[in-house]
């Protein structure tokens, strides 16, 4: 059973920076498709970004283009989520997926998740 365990969220003044990871047990990484959501209080889970194994780059919601970057690291079988540039409006719980999916050109979620990390950013 694949499990996913999130860490590195926090409290951060606006500008800041933190990295989030993501840990994955019970399958090799390359399996699935993973990606970031976050879902701010009072309104939807929103798409951030999706890692591509094979051209190693990521994919990132307009909203976070050019401040976050996501990485991963095979041998530790875990994905990163660089977070540079913070702003008050970035305050969420941030959850790792697996299995993300472009459906009529928007990002969803798989069915497996972690289970979330607070980011908060104080301006």
């Amino acid at each position: 059973q694949v499990q996913l365990v999130e860490s590195g969220g926090g409290l951060v003044q606006a500008g800041g920076s933190l990295r989030l990871s993501c840990a994955v047990s019970g399958q090799t990484l390359g399996r699935y498709i993973l990606g970031w959501f976050r879902q701010a209080p009072g309104k939807e889970r929103e798409f951030v970004a999706k890692w591509s194994w094979s051209g190693r780059t990521g994919i990132y919601a307009d909203s976070v283009k050019g401040r976050f970057t996501m990485d991963g690291d095979n041998a530790e079988n875990t994905v990163f989520l660089q977070m540079n540039l913070l702003k008050p409006e970035d305050t969420a719980v941030y959850y790792c997926n697996g299995g993300v999916r472009l459906v009529e050109g928007v990002y969803r979620p798989g069915d497996i998740w972690g289970q979330g990390t607070q980011v908060t950013v104080t301006s």
